[in-house]
C-alpha cells in the first residue's frame, strides 16, 4: 500500500493553476479548424479529450485500473457516469457561451457558476461532519472565505462585461467577438455553469474508487489514484457529447467532413484533438493536485475555476476583447482579476491550515 506523503499546499495550488491555464486555452485551437461543421470537430475533441487521453493515461499510471473498476460498487460507477453526463449537457452549450460572450467574459461567467456550485456542494453531500468542518475549523473557514472571494471576483468580471456592452457601439463589440450577445451568452453561461458543476460532484464523489486504486495490487501511486475516477466521469460526458455529435453528423449529412479532401482534414483533426488534450489536462491536474491539499482538497475546484477565469481574461485582453472600453469597465475587470488572485492565495493558506 502507498504511504500518503505530507500535504504540500503550494504544490497543489501550482498544479491547479496549471489546470486552469489548460481550461482557458482549450478553445483556441478550434479557431484553426476550417470548413468543418461544429459537430465534426466537436466529436474529434470529445473522442480525444474524454476517451483516448484519459484511458491512455490510466493504463500508463494505474496498473490496476481494470481490476479497480471491476471491484467498484455498481451504484458508484453509475453515479460517476451520471455526473459526467450532466457535465456533458453543460459542455454542449459551453461553446455557445464563448461564441456570444468571447473567451474572457464567457469563461468568467461559466466557470464562476461552476466554481460556486462545484466547490461548496460536494463537501455538503458528505454529511454533517463535513459541513461542520467547513465552518468550525481554521482550514475550513479559510476555504469558504476563498470561495466567497472568488465569487466576488467573478461578480466584478461579470459587471465589467455588462458595462462593456453598454459602453461600446455594436460594430466595435462584434469586431472582437463576431456574434457578441450578452443576453444569449448569459443564458448559455447559467445553463453551462450549473450543469458543468456536476463534474466536481463526480470527481470528488467516488472515494471508494481511489481507495481501491491505492490498495488493490499492483497498486496505483497516491498521485495518480484519482485517474480511475476521471475515466469513468469523462466517459459519461462522452456519451452525451459524442452521441449528440453523431446524431448531428447523420441529420446534417456532415459525416463526410472526416474524409473530404476539399478541407484540411489532417490539420482539422490535429487542432480538434489538441483542444481535447488541453480540456482533459485541466481535470488531470485537478485530480493529481488533490493529494497535496490534504483535508481541504475540495477547495481545489475553486482554485481551478479561478485560475481558468484569470488566464481567460488575460487571453481575452490579448485578443482585443476589452479594447476601447472605458475606465469603469477596466476598473471592474482589474478588481475582479485581483480578487481571483487573492482567492487562490487564500486557498493555499487553507491547505496549510
Amino acid at each position: 500500500m502507498n504511504a500518503i506523503s505530507a500535504p504540500n499546499p503550494m504544490l497543489g495550488i501550482m498544479i491547479f493553476m496549471l489546470g486552469g491555464l489548460m481550461g482557458a486555452v482549450f478553445y483556441l485551437p478550434f479557431s484553426r479548424v476550417k470548413k468543418w461543421a461544429w459537430e465534426s470537430y466537436w466529436l474529434v475533441y470529445a473522442l480525444v479529450g474524454l476517451v483516448i487521453v484519459p484511458w491512455g493515461l490510466a493504463f500508463a499510471t494505474s496498473p490496476n485500473i481494470l481490476s479497480v473498476l471491476a471491484a467498484t460498487p455498481r451504484e458508484r460507477i453509475i453515479f460517476c457516469l451520471i455526473c459526467g453526463a450532466l457535465w456533458g449537457f453543460g459542455g454542449l452549450t459551453w461553446g455557445l457561451m464563448i461564441r456570444y460572450l468571447g473567451v474572457g467574459l464567457g469563461l468568467a461567467m461559466g466557470a464562476g457558476l461552476t466554481s460556486a456550485t462545484g466547490t461548496l456542494i460536494p463537501p455538503m453531500l458528505k454529511g454533517k461532519e463535513a459541513i461542520a468542518a467547513m465552518f468550525s475549523t481554521p482550514g475550513g473557514e479559510a476555504s469558504v472565505a476563498a470561495a466567497a472571494v472568488s465569487l466576488l471576483g467573478i461578480v466584478c468580471v461579470g459587471l465589467a462585461g455588462r458595462s462593456k456592452e453598454s459602453e461600446l457601439p455594436e460594430e466595435v463589440k462584434k469586431k472582437a467577438v463576431a456574434e457578441f450577445d450578452f443576453r444569449k451568452g448569459l443564458i448559455a453561461a447559467v445553463f453551462s455553469g450549473v450543469m458543468s458543476s456536476a463534474m466536481s460532484f463526480g470527481l470528488q464523489g467516488a472515494p471508494e474508487i481511489q481507495k481501491l486504486a491505492l490498495t488493490t495490487a499492483p497498486t496505483t501511486s497516491v498521485t495518480w489514484a484519482g485517474i480511475p475516477v476521471l475515466v469513468v466521469v469523462l466517459m459519461g460526458g462522452f456519451l452525451v457529447n459524442g452521441g449528440w455529435c453523431i446524431v448531428l453528423n447523420i441529420r446534417n449529412r456532415t459525416a463526410g467532413n472526416y474524409v473530404d479532401r476539399a478541407t484540411p482534414v489532417a490539420g482539422n483533426l490535429f487542432f480538434a484533438a489538441l483542444a481535447g488534450l488541453f480540456w482533459c489536462l485541466q481535470f488531470v491536474c485537478f485530480k493529481t493536485g488533490e493529494p497535496s491539499m490534504g483535508k481541504t482538497s475540495y477547495i481545489g475546484w475553486a482554485v481551478l475555476m479561478a485560475a481558468s477565469i484569470l488566464f481567460s481574461q488575460l487571453i481575452g485582453i490579448l485578443l482585443g476583447e476589452w479594447k476601447g472600453t472605458g475606465k469603469k469597465t477596466r476598473t471592474l475587470l482589474a478588481a475582479g482579476l485581483l480578487l481571483l488572485i487573492v482567492s487562490s492565495a487564500l486557498a493555499g493558506v487553507a491547505g496549510s491550515l
